[in-house]
C-alpha cells in the first residue's frame, strides 16, 4: 500500500490539484497532510474542501493556528496580511473542520508533526541531525514547515521533510510531495498552473511581491521578475 505525504499547501489549490493528481495517477490510496493548509495564497477554501472530500487528515500548522486561533505571526507582516484576507473569506464549515486538525500523528511507524519534535507547531528543522533523533523514541519521522525537501537516513532513523505543496523554497518551483510505500520513501515533484495563482492573488487585491517566489522557488517573497 503506498501512502501520500503532503505539507504547506497554504492555500494555493492550483498546486493541490496537481499533486493530488499525480498521486491517483501512482496508486496512492492514502493521503496525510502535515499542515499549514491556510496561509499565503486565496484559494483557502478549496483547499480545505479538497482535503475534507477526500478525508484526508491534517496536522495543526503555524498558519493554521494563527487563522484558528485568531492570532499573528510575530515574524512576519506579509504572513499577516495574507492573514487578515483570508479570516474575512474562509467559511465557518472550513474553520470547524481546520480547528480539529490534531498537532501530532502515528501512521504504523512513521510519528509525523508539522514543525519539529520540540515544538509540534512552529520548531523549525533546518539541519536534521542524528544527535536530534537519537533523542526521540521511534524510527521514522516526518515533518513540514520549512518547505525545503529532505530525505535522510541516520543509523536505523529516517527523516522526511515532503516539501511544499504551494510554496517552495528550496529554488525548486514545482511541487512537492512524498510517497511511502512498504519501508521505502521517495521525494516527488510536480508542475502546476501558475499563472492561475498569480491572477487570482491580483484579484484578492495582493501584489506581486506576495506571490513572486513561487516562479524560482526562492526562499524569500520577492517579486516577479
Amino acid at each position: 500500500m503506498k501512502i501520500g505525504v503532503i505539507s504547506d499547501i497554504h492555500g494555493n489549490y492550483e498546486a493541490l490539484k496537481s499533486v493530488l493528481r499525480e498521486l491517483d495517477r501512482l496508486g496512492v490510496s492514502e493521503v496525510y497532510s502535515l499542515g499549514d493548509v491556510v496561509g499565503y495564497f486565496s484559494q483557502v477554501n478549496e483547499c480545505c474542501e479538497e482535503l475534507i472530500k477526500r478525508e484526508i487528515p491534517n496536522l495543526m500548522g503555524n498558519h493554521d493556528w494563527y487563522l484558528c486561533s485568531g492570532g499573528f505571526c510575530s515574524r512576519s507582516r506579509s504572513v499577516n496580511d495574507c492573514l487578515e484576507y483570508q479570516k474575512k473569506v474562509i467559511t465557518k464549515a472550513n474553520m470547524d473542520w481546520l480547528r480539529k486538525s490534531q498537532i501530532q500523528r502515528f501512521v504504523r511507524n512513521i510519528h509525523m508533526v508539522h514543525g519539529g519534535w520540540s515544538n509540534p507547531i512552529d520548531e523549525y528543522i533546518w539541519e536534521p541531525s542524528k544527535d536530534y533523533f537519537s533523542k526521540i523514541a521511534g524510527k521514522v519521522f516526518m515533518s513540514g514547515h520549512t518547505h525545503i525537501q529532505v530525505l535522510q537516513q541516520y543509523g536505523d532513523k529516517t527523516y522526511c521533510n515532503p516539501g511544499s505543496v504551494g510554496q517552495p523554497r528550496d529554488n525548486n518551483p514545482k511541487a512537492a510531495f512524498a510517497i511511502v510505500e512498504d519501508d521505502s520513501i521517495s521525494l516527488h515533484r510536480v508542475e502546476y498552473d501558475m499563472e492561475k495563482v498569480f491572477q487570482l492573488m491580483k484579484r484578492a487585491g495582493f501584489s506581486d511581491y506576495y506571490y513572486g517566489s513561487l516562479k524560482t522557488g526562492a526562499k524569500n517573497l520577492c517579486r516577479l521578475e
